[in-house]
């Protein structure tokens, strides 16, 4: 029995004999230990890995506790976190297209006063009498939280609105990362901005400021509320010089100046009516050079025909025989032909054209109203991106529309009609196209404030040699009628002045002045008004003009030659 027990337990425990032991050791040098050669590998014991367990559940149960914390607890409020946590798409703002007048002078610029501005600002030159002209901006502009409610600069008036798409360029495109906290953590440019157009304008900042300085001081010694003028090339139709007086400041509008934004709301004489487009005058005198024209024209005159003025005309009254109408002339003017008639502006001499009188007939008002038209009275004058009043021609509708308890059209109303008075209202802008067609031999222009563009003109299809008689009356006017307000030697002027009576007793006047330079040659029409001065004024737009001239001469002498 023990036998047996002893033979099976050798079976059990096998021995290791000496031999495999000093192979093992002999080969020691050459085992590889980091790879656990030579050694003898024992089982991990229950303790460790029960403490490898315990970790490794801990760790499992931590991190559930956290995905509940996150997701469940706390979830809608990381949620909100993430989204802010975001890429935010901004406009990076264009600079806005300079403007300068046709020397190159900047008029509207940009200026940045630090690099880190988010837009330049708009600057404005300090030249007066072109605001009108020029205008102003709304700046970009920001909400309560800082965000951008109007991201580009916005035209209000002048060029600065006729011409916004082309002068705002196209802005760019900024990416900024934000996080929670609303700290920037990384910003990238996607698309630079484009900067707008240069506009160069046809005007000459020095001449409009002289121009704007001379209406403003006559205004202002006569007692007038206000004035216009306008200086255009009679080839192109390039507007020299466009202005009104008074006028407003287009930096403080742009800026929002409160106090002087308010002075201007608040002030009588209408500084934000631009009077060289918007303004409506009755034009008085300054419409008969288009009545010669068309009384020349249509055969009711020829040049040597001779019109005695004795102080006023009668005309029977149908309903009172005892009491004639009475059509006065500002004075005894004696025989004359149309270019004494122009020069000294008889209202009796065309009186008698325009409505007839005895054994001369007259135009009649449906021709007045066509020549009127013809040269653009009664429709805007075309000049593009701004808002122009279209004025008025006296008519039998009109009159009818106007006055439902006196509808009937007298004669009368033909003779003040042909004196440009009644209900004809024009604007400096349309009188100054009036002269450039009388000077240019019968094209009518279209105004353009652009630099160098290609005129637009419309031809009249009048009798040359009948608007050279007319120039010749404009010219014997300034040599030896009442025009010599602007007789100089150093240019040959050719010039029409106006006076309209206004007020319901007409106790204000409006006074006039058209003409173009060099007689010889013209190149320039002007149109001048001088608005509700006191009845019986004497210095008025002709001495405006005048002094304006006399400026010329001394700063800006090259406009002034052939």
């Amino acid at each position: 029995m023990w036998h047996w027990f002893m033979r099976r337990k050798k079976k059990i425990a096998a021995e290791i004999h000496p031999d495999e032991i000093l192979i093992d050791s002999s080969n020691a040098a050459d085992f590889d230990r980091d790879q656990f050669e030579g050694r003898i590998e024992r089982p991990i014991n229950r303790r460790s890995l029960l403490f490898v367990g315990s970790f490794l559940c801990l760790v499992i149960a931590l991190l559930a506790v956290r995905a509940g914390d996150l997701q469940i607890a706390h979830g809608e409020e990381y949620a909100k976190q993430a989204e802010l946590n975001q890429l935010r798409q901004s406009a990076i703002i264009a600079d806005r297209g300079v403007v300068t007048d046709r020397n190159g002078v900047p008029l509207a610029y940009n200026s940045r006063a630090s690099v880190t501005d988010e837009f330049a600002e708009r600057v404005y030159a300090a030249f007066r009498g072109v605001a009108h002209v020029v205008g102003y901006v709304k700046p970009p502009a920001k909400d309560s939280s800082g965000t951008y409610y109007r991201d580009e600069f916005v035209g209000v008036d002048g060029v600065e609105a006729a011409y916004n798409q082309e002068l705002s360029g196209q802005n760019g495109i900024n990416l900024t990362e934000t996080d929670a906290h609303g700290a920037i953590v990384s910003q990238s440019t996607e698309q630079d901005p484009v900067p707008g157009q240069k506009l160069a304008l046809s005007i000459d900042a020095n001449v409009t400021q002289g121009l704007y300085d001379e209406l403003a001081k006559i205004a202002e010694q006569s007692g007038f509320q206000g004035g216009a003028g306008v200086i255009m090339d009679v080839k192109t139709g390039e507007l020299l010089a466009l202005t009104s007086y008074p006028e407003y400041s287009s930096q403080a509008l742009t800026d929002g100046n409160a106090a002087a934004i308010a002075a201007l709301n608040q002030d009588p004489d209408q500084p934000f009516l631009d009077r060289a487009v918007d303004g409506l005058y009755s034009p008085g005198s300054i419409v008969k050079p288009i009545v010669a024209t068309a009384a020349l024209t249509e055969g009711v005159i020829d040049e040597n025909k001779q019109i005695l003025s004795t102080g006023s005309i009668s005309v029977p009254n149908p309903y009172d025989p005892a009491h004639p109408s009475i059509f006065k002339d500002w004075r005894v003017n004696g025989l004359m032909t149309v270019r004494q008639a122009i020069a000294v502006s008889s209202d009796v001499f065309f009186y008698e054209v325009g409505g007839g009188y005895q054994d001369q007939p007259g135009l009649g008002i449906t021709n007045l109203d066509k020549y009127f038209s013809l040269f653009g009275f009664g429709a805007p004058a075309g000049l593009a991106g701004f808002s122009e009043a279209a004025g008025n021609i006296s008519s039998p509708a009109w009159k009818a529309a106007n006055f439902p308890g006196d509808p009937t059209w007298r004669l009368g109303d033909t003779y003040h009609t042909a004196i440009g008075q009644y209900g004809t209202q024009i604007t400096p802008l349309q009188a100054a196209r009036e002269a450039a067609a009388i000077a240019n031999g019968g094209m009518l222009m279209t105004p353009t404030l652009i630099a160098s563009s290609t005129p637009q003109e419309k031809n009249l299809g009048l009798p040359a040699h009948n608007l050279e008689v007319v120039r010749e009356g404009m010219r014997l006017g300034v040599t030896d009628g009442i025009a010599g307000a602007v007789k100089f030697d150093f240019v040959h002027v050719a010039a029409k002045t106006g006076t309209a009576q206004v007020g319901t007793q007409n106790q204000y006047q409006n006074s006039w002045m058209i003409g173009f330079w060099p007689y010889e040659n013209p190149r320039y029409a002007y149109a001048v008004v001088l608005e509700k001065g006191p009845a019986g004024t004497l210095i008025e737009a002709p001495s405006a003009m005048g002094d304006f001239l006399q400026w010329m001469e001394q700063n800006d002498p090259q406009y002034l030659q052939n």
